[in-house]
């Protein structure tokens, strides 16, 4: 089931061959951007209003917005040599989920037991800190992965993120902040950024929180039809079918280019028909021979690592050779229909109990 959940790169992957990584990175980094000024400039649209509240002086609410550029100048140098040793993409994601955190916990570090200057100072300083390697990861990014003749456009574009979210804040922030109080400006702006970095592993987490309702549906429904009078066999080849066979269709529509969302909502359909497999062959071993289950699932369990041992290797081979998940895809796909040709033409749930090795062989 491992290989259902594979990452977002396969969409990416099979976008290549009609858009370059110029254009399908622009919008997510213009977002970026906005959302990087949207948070760096709540503080500054809400510092009369704290300044109010927790009754600083001009002096502190300088005191207070300095410690941003402070932070910022440190890690200029040091998230650019770390974006060309492990990627941009990596330090750009980590940096953003952790200033975006900051950012909607800033109302309540302010409520702290220490002063609320020093939390709101060392908030900035560590925002400045992460918000520092924005520009330079972007830079590494867009040389190693853009080409030379699409660099200008993409970095243009993201720039003007930057004024896109000056605008937003200004304009949005300032609404919020007079009808809900400058906590408010915070909250919008922090969880923006944290949704807009999620986007990196949504496509990891949704399809395995998708497969535990499926799995505990799947047992539920088939306990529901044999204890409702259907057979036990065609309740299992039933399930083995969910599993293999329409799971295999979702897979299908997976070779081709799609959308995230699209891309999201199949890899998680796959997944969580693939659990019905609990309920299918799975269990069909106990429904045989419940006096010697546990070897003969062992066995079994045995065969299918051997087999996903050996897909590996095969589907290595495929990507490196064709570029491409679309033949993994259509490989598994193969082999879940040979299986589950073989299971329903030769399933049965009629228990045999295997005490000697005469009736072993005789099996």
């Amino acid at each position: 089931t491992n290989i259902y959940g594979t990452r977002l790169e396969f969409v990416c992957s099979q976008h290549s061959q009609w858009l370059s990584l110029a254009q399908k990175w622009t919008g997510m980094l213009f977002l970026g951007t906005c959302l990087l000024y949207c948070a760096r400039m709540a503080m500054p649209i809400c510092a009369v209003n704290m300044a109010t509240t927790f009754g600083w002086s001009k002096t502190q609410s300088g005191v207070v917005m300095g410690g941003f550029f402070w932070g910022y100048c440190f890690t200029q140098v040091l998230g650019g040599h770390v974006s060309d040793r492990i990627g941009g993409e990596r330090v750009l994601l980590l940096a953003t989920t952790s200033w975006a955190s900051i950012t909607a916990c800033t109302p309540l570090l302010a409520q702290l037991g220490i002063s609320s200057l020093t939390s709101m100072t060392v908030a900035r300083f560590l925002m400045g800190l992460l918000q520092g390697v924005h520009y330079p990861s972007l830079a590494s990014l867009c040389s190693q992965r853009v080409d030379e003749g699409e660099r200008g456009f993409l970095m243009s574009t993201m720039g003007s993120g930057s004024y896109m979210g000056t605008l937003m804040v200004g304009g949005l922030g300032s609404v919020m902040l007079e009808r809900y109080g400058w906590e408010s400006v915070f909250y919008g702006a922090g969880l923006l950024s944290g949704l807009w970095s999620l986007t990196g592993w949504v496509c990891n987490v949704i399809p395995w929180l998708v497969a535990i309702a499926s799995a505990l549906f799947g047992g539920i429904i088939s306990d529901h039809l044999i204890q409702q009078g259907f057979r036990t066999s065609s309740v299992r080849k039933m399930m083995q079918f969910m599993s293999m066979g329409v799971s295999s269709v979702f897979l299908l529509l997976l070779c081709r280019p799609l959308s995230f969302p699209s891309a999201v909502i199949f890899v998680s359909a796959a997944v969580g028909l693939a659990t019905f497999n609990s309920s299918g062959v799975s269990v069909n071993v106990q429904d045989l021979a419940p006096s010697c289950a546990g070897s003969l699932f062992g066995f079994m369990n045995m065969c299918g690592a051997f087999t996903g041992l050996v897909l590996v290797y095969v589907s290595g081979y495929l990507i490196e050779v064709t570029a491409s998940w679309g033949y993994v895809f259509s490989l598994f796909t193969m082999v879940n229909t040979m299986g589950l040709g073989v299971f329903l033409m030769f399933g049965e749930a009629n228990r045999v109990d295997l005490w000697n090795l005469s009736e072993v062989i005789r099996v």
